[in-house]
């Protein structure tokens, strides 16, 4: 799962990567939504729309048995995609399709976290799943340029389509293995046996939805903490995702290429990070503190670390452009907490319901991609000012959301079938 979700974070990387190094695609270009300031700033209309599109498979709890079925939409779709870069119509299916393919992944991973990993150990196996989106991101970063200027914009699509239906084939041949001590079917057995299975599975979806105590999730307060919790988290992430590779290349004066390699800094250290707060946060949990008072520790530091570097970053202090680079990576690293705070907190609730709640979360959670980066590039051509477009509303987002998070937050176990 570490890899899948690495790769998928890859997956999303490279458009980042297109757009800074302003490759030759025009009609990829033209798709994606790029548009040139009165000052030549980019305004990134991105596949963050797509997020919407792909959130209602994040309720399903069956979905562990599709993720194999979503891996290869996905790595087919972007695979194909160059192929489609002049048919509008074609473009916009590959990346729905995308956006589908990859909807599995989050919960298929935070539910089997759920159900077979004890409330001890939970931080580390968080973490070490969910730490596979900071490698995704190293390792788009660093492939996907010199695969660009190598071999074209093309090649990194095709690349990385053939990784993910790498996985698969290596996925279906270790499942293979696993049931060649039964009887071997025949063909026309398992065709049937797959039809079987897959209308069973849809049937199973319905009835699923349908047993899903909505209104004791949504009268929870603890559940309305994540939520926002979830939006101011991802308000910061995505912006920053989107904007810091401009905000390195025009406000510090660094070329593309070092903006691009700057860009890596956050990711990298995030990996470090991680490991660390996955470690103390199971410590404390282990010495006998709290569950809940583990999780507001871990996301208050997740939220008001970024919140201090940026607001730093924002004032004139006369600093070196190299110390503002290492506060504000200081910054988002230290944002990796959330992985042993509001993202352990949906298992910590309810096990058995941990993918639905995660999946409510993720649908607020991806708004930001789409209002924040489009806000922020507004607000930049407005006000000419990075402090008030980018930085402003992340610290805003980040301090409400500690407030929230503080007042509300909690880990203590729900029953939500009892309580509809």
């Amino acid at each position: 799962m570490r890899c899948l979700l690495g790769y998928e974070w890859m997956n999303r990387v490279q458009f980042r990567v297109l757009t800074v190094n302003r490759v030759k695609c025009a009609g990829l270009k033209k798709w994606v939504g790029l548009r040139i300031g009165r000052r030549g700033r980019i305004y990134l209309k991105d596949t963050n729309l797509l997020e919407l599109l792909r959130l209602p498979l994040l309720f399903v709890t069956w979905i562990r048995k599709v993720l194999q079925t979503g891996v290869l939409i996905w790595s087919l779709a972007t695979a194909l995609l160059p192929l489609l870069a002049g048919f509008m119509p074609g473009l916009v299916l590959s990346r729905v399709l995308v956006g589908i393919g990859e909807g599995v992944s989050p919960s298929a991973a935070t539910d089997l976290i759920a159900r077979s990993i004890p409330l001890e150990e939970r931080s580390r196996a968080v973490s070490f799943v969910f730490g596979g989106l900071s490698f995704g991101s190293v390792a788009g970063l660093l492939l996907a340029p010199p695969i660009i200027e190598n071999l074209g914009w093309e090649s990194v699509f095709y690349i990385f389509g053939l990784l993910g239906i790498a996985w698969f084939s290596g996925f279906k041949i270790l499942q293979e293995g696993e049931t060649s001590n039964g009887a071997t079917l025949a063909p026309r057995s398992n065709y049937i046996n797959m039809k079987k299975s897959l209308s069973a599975s849809l049937e199973e979806m319905g009835e699923s939805l349908k047993d899903v105590p909505w209104k004791a999730i949504f009268r929870s307060k603890a559940v309305w903490a994540m939520i926002y919790a979830h939006f101011c988290g991802s308000w910061g992430h995505y912006t920053c995702l989107s904007w810091l590779p401009t905000y390195f290349s025009e406000e510090l004066s660094l070329n593309l290429t070092e903006a691009a390699w700057v860009s890596i800094l956050p990711p990298l250290a995030s990996v470090l990070v991680t490991s660390i707060a996955a470690q103390f946060a199971d410590n404390l949990i282990a010495t006998g503190v709290e569950t809940t008072m583990v999780r507001k520790i871990c996301q208050t530091i997740a939220f008001l670390s970024p919140a201090v570097c940026m607001t730093l970053s924002s004032i004139d202090l006369g600093l070196p452009h190299w110390e503002i680079v290492g506060i504000l990576t200081a910054g988002l690293a230290l944002s990796s907490f959330a992985l042993s705070g509001l993202y352990c907190t949906h298992q910590d609730i309810s096990p058995e319901y941990a993918s639905i709640l995660l999946g409510i979360t993720n649908t607020v959670g991806a708004v930001p991609g789409i209002v924040g980066v489009a806000l922020t590039g507004y607000l930049l051509d407005s006000t000419h000012s990075w402090s008030m477009s980018l930085f402003a509303p992340s610290i805003f987002f980040y301090l409400t959301g500690t407030i929230v998070w503080l007042a509300f937050a909690s880990s203590k176990p729900q029953n939500f079938s009892t309580r509809d």
